[in-house]
């Protein structure tokens, strides 16, 4: 057997490189920069008014109050998207909207809740007089050209993960395209005579497929473009026609079933046809069968056992690293976290096999994270495991008690 650890290194170190790509800012949601973005413009690329109300100088305001409020000669008003026709003058305000351009000779901004405008007399037009009830310091209401960022700045590094907000930075900067690690395009190919997708009744021996969803859909969350490659029946033909397909269309397959020891699992051969792969025996319960190699094409293969929770901790040990890699993270292992078991975990045979045990996980009141162990922990109670939002790693041998510190993925 190998230890997880020096698996999960082989496949990192054989996991091929995916060239950038230029892609449109607005869709590149969760990938990653392959590039420095530096900003050509400044933001704001203006002085501009953070509120509504009276651009003034600030001077002519002074010890002003309810009890002593300043007059000013309204010049008009300065809405968003337009600019003041004059500077301000001794005496003058121009009325501002939130984002207009700050008037020439105005120092500061009079929120509009500090003046005698109401909205009978909104004190808006050319030759209107107001009364202002504070004394803006310089500056107040104001927010100075390239605040948010300067021109030439660095905006974001290679490497960050673009969020939502991210986009909105690109946005704001004139960013309308970057150059970013592409998302891999991963095909999923299931095997099994008896897997059924049709909706019909099952005969003796056949059971409705599962695995093909979770991992199409465990590839969306990943940000991977997931090629559905069908179920390929257990025969050497068919399995032939549908992984030379695959090489064609995808950067990665993801297989699930036909990786045990069994002697009717025809995709090793087929598979050594095409390529040259290795079969691991793991260390860790559930999961222990899993194979990997490189194709014709170059195409990754990434072999998971059929049984569903099998194949759902592979994916998440082995597989979600290799994928997170090519899409350009610099964390891309699993992070184990300390939490505080609820209940007995129970005994780990003592056979070289390390437990990963699927559990729910919660904060409790002390800010810690506490885990409770799931019942069901078979390889194929795959219902269980769609309760579980964390896995508990357990050497072997061992037995956490109710209170004991243990080893804990958040799955998300």
């Amino acid at each position: 057997m190998i230890e997880l650890a020096e698996a999960r290194e082989q496949l990192l170190a054989a996991c091929p490189r995916l060239d950038p790509i230029q892609l449109a800012s607005a869709d590149a949601i969760d990938c990653v920069l392959a590039e420095d973005v530096v900003s050509a413009v400044a933001v704001p690329p203006f002085d501009n008014t953070s509120l509504d109300g009276y651009a003034v100088r600030s001077a002519d305001l002074a010890g002003a109050s309810e009890a002593h409020p300043a007059r000013v000669t309204v010049l008009g008003m300065v809405p968003a998207g337009s600019a003041a026709a004059s500077p301000v003058g001794p005496g003058q305000a121009w009325k501002v909207m939130t984002g207009a351009p700050l008037p020439a000779g105005a120092d500061a901004v009079v929120m509009v809740e500090n003046s005698s405008a109401t909205k009978a007399h909104p004190c808006s037009a050319a030759g209107d007089s107001v009364e202002l009830y504070a004394a803006p310091a310089p500056g107040t209401g104001i927010r100075l050209a390239g605040s948010d960022t300067a021109r030439g700045e660095l905006v974001f590094p290679r490497g960050t993960v673009l969020r939502p907000a991210h986009l909105g930075v690109l946005a704001s900067v004139g960013a309308h395209t970057v150059t970013v690690q592409p998302r891999p395009r991963v095909g999923v190919l299931v095997t099994g005579d008896e897997l059924v997708t049709e909706a019909r009744e099952l005969a003796p021996g056949e059971i409705y497929e599962s695995n093909r969803a979770m991992l199409m859909a465990l590839l969306r969350k990943l940000n991977c473009d997931p090629v559905d490659l069908g179920i390929a029946p257990d025969q050497v033909s068919g399995l032939r026609t549908r992984l030379g397909r695959a090489i064609a269309e995808c950067d990665v397959i993801v297989s699930s079933g036909g990786v045990s020891m069994g002697d009717a699992d025809p995709i090793k051969a087929v598979l050594e046809e095409l390529g040259r792969l290795n079969w691991l025996q793991l260390a860790i319960r559930p999961a222990k069968p899993f194979a990997y190699g490189l194709l014709d094409g170059p195409t990754m293969l990434l072999g998971l056992p059929g049984n569903p929770v099998s194949a759902l901790v592979s994916f998440t040990l082995l597989v979600a690293p290799v994928l997170r890699q090519l899409l350009g993270y610099h964390n891309v292992e699993p992070e184990f976290i300390p939490a505080i078991a609820e209940a007995d975990f129970g005994a780990q045979p003592d056979d070289g096999r390390t437990g990963y045990l699927r559990a729910t996980a919660h904060f409790g009141p002390d800010g810690r994270l506490r885990v409770q162990p799931l019942l069901k922990q078979g390889s194929h109670q795959l219902s269980a495991a769609a309760r579980a939002n964390a896995l508990v790693r357990v050497p072997p041998g061992l037995s956490p008690a109710a209170g004991a510190e243990v080893a804990t993925l958040l799955l998300h």
